[in-house]
């Protein structure tokens, strides 16, 4: 079955942004969000640096610092509708860290928040945080990428 999504992409103004702009081409992205959606999808991409990062989780969730992956979910039916905000600063850290190439997190992280656009849940049961990553570690296999945990 095809299909019908619409992905688009947006950097916020940020040290270091062209490194990521330069990595983050809206057709990859648009594969990486495409792969994780079980319906038609109308997703946003922002990739921001960590002062915007924190103010965002700051407003939404209460938490005061930059986290690497934001999702925003609006509907799941008929038409996925989402944002996703990538703090640039925190995903190249993380990415570092875990001895992995940023454009392999950055993958990992966009198929892990369009699952939360979808209603995927890690944090509430641990069943369901099981299944999340079994489905993450499938698609991320599907498109040329090692297990992330």
């Amino acid at each position: 079955m095809t299909q019908k999504n619409s992905v688009s992409l947006q950097f916020g103004a940020f040290p270091g942004a062209p490194a990521h702009r330069a990595l983050l081409k809206r057709a990859t992205v648009a594969a990486w969000v495409g792969h994780a959606l079980a319906a038609p999808g109308e997703i946003g991409v922002r990739i921001v640096g960590e002062d915007e990062g924190r103010a965002l989780n700051l407003q939404y969730r209460g938490k005061d610092y930059a986290t690497n992956v934001l999702t925003f979910d609006y509907a799941q039916e008929p038409v996925v509708m989402a944002d996703l905000v990538l703090c640039a600063p925190v995903v190249e850290r993380e990415a570092r860290e875990q001895g992995k190439t940023l454009e392999a997190h950055y993958a990992h992280l966009l198929v892990h928040g369009t699952l939360h656009a979808q209603g995927w849940d890690h944090e509430t049961h641990e069943r369901d945080a099981l299944e999340m990553e079994a489905l993450e570690i499938l698609l991320l296999g599907a498109l040329g990428y090692g297990n992330p945990y």
